[in-house]
């Protein structure tokens, strides 16, 4: 099993670069960022100053958009970094959140997004693609390689996940829910003619070592409720009792209220206190490393290849050393 490093990208950028330097010296493969233009700083300047600063990290965003960025913008970034530094990128690519709620507009369709997923790696490794009706290459690129790895909840997201993407992030840690959604996504694939243990598999959640179970979980909480807001879509869509969606997954957005994108991804969220503790459990890891190992090791079971560690909470360092002291090493020895 791989790991990787998830950050916000808060001022200083600095501070960004050094974590990402501490996780590589302590085992971590990837490192990923958050895209939203206007709550944080831009990824793409930060990326390249971390591969700068780092010798085999692969970085990305987790997630950017096809609304934000043109997609020969995005694959041109893609492209240089890859240039510079060495095909160590991979994107992270989604409908759309915070980064076009904030601005005021609506994340994109899926229709959109599959076009973008096929655009975007066709002109970064250095093949014609349509953008907007009109051929585009870039010409300069050489030897480009670009895997893009789209995250998704619902069933045709995680259709189309299968039958596009590289890899599939799955952003929570919940196995009966992993399970499930894997399942899905390699049944597309297979359905697609693609072979599905081909597609890498991404957890993605929040993980706070110790001992202190209250005090992890209103660290984590905030996870709750960004997932939150990707279910409520998904119940106006499907339903609230709809078949499409397991009831484990949509049950405990009843008591949702609203959701401020000023406290998106943040420890202390006022917009998360309908989040239950037994969804902070289930969704996130936390507790001593042999708990994390062994949820982990239950994952691993499911086919998941990466676990991406959140690190919005209070013990970044302490969280990137346990990882690299005692969780790495039992899952890749």
């Amino acid at each position: 099993m791989d790991f990787g490093l998830v950050l916000q990208t808060d001022p200083p950028a600095s501070a960004v670069v050094e974590l990402m330097r501490r996780a590589e010296d302590s085992g971590f493969r990837y490192g990923w960022t958050f895209d939203s233009a206007v709550l944080w700083q831009e990824p793409f300047v930060i990326h390249s100053r971390i591969l700068d600063r780092t010798e085999r990290l692969i970085v990305g965003p987790m997630v950017t958009n096809p609304g934000t960025r043109t997609w020969e913008v995005t694959a041109s970034t893609f492209a240089t970094l890859n240039e510079m530094y060495g095909n160590r990128t991979v994107c992270g690519i989604g409908r759309g959140d915070s980064a076009l709620r904030v601005a005021g507009r609506k994340p994109n369709t899926l229709a959109r997004l599959g076009a973008a997923i096929d655009a975007i790696r066709d002109l970064a490794e250095g093949r014609e693609a349509v953008v907007d009706g009109t051929p585009v290459r870039i010409p300069w690129i050489e030897d480009g390689r670009l895997p893009v790895w789209m995250a998704a909840y619902g069933p045709k997201a995680l259709a189309l996940a299968g039958q596009k993407a590289d890899g599939f992030i799955l952003q929570l840690a919940d196995p009966f829910l992993t399970e499930w959604m894997v399942k899905a996504v390699r049944d597309a694939a297979a359905g697609a003619g693609r072979d599905p243990d081909a597609i890498t598999i991404c957890v993605a959640a929040p993980a706070y070592v110790g001992d202190d179970l209250d005090h992890a979980r209103e660290q984590c909480r905030w996870f709750g409720g960004m997932v939150g807001n990707h279910v409520a879509d998904l119940v106006s869509r499907y339903g609230e009792h709809s078949t499409a969606v397991p009831e484990s997954l949509t049950a405990y957005i009843k008591a949702r209220q609203g959701y401020d994108y000023a406290h998106h991804g943040r420890a202390g969220n006022p917009d998360t206190a309908f989040v239950p503790d037994g969804i902070v459990d289930r969704f996130c890891l936390l507790g001593p490393a042999e708990a994390q190992i062994e949820k982990l090791e239950r994952l691993r079971a499911l086919g998941v290849d990466q676990f991406a560690v959140y690190a919005m909470h209070d013990a970044k360092e302490r969280t990137i050393d346990a990882y690299g002291e005692r969780i790495i090493p039992a899952l890749t020895g």
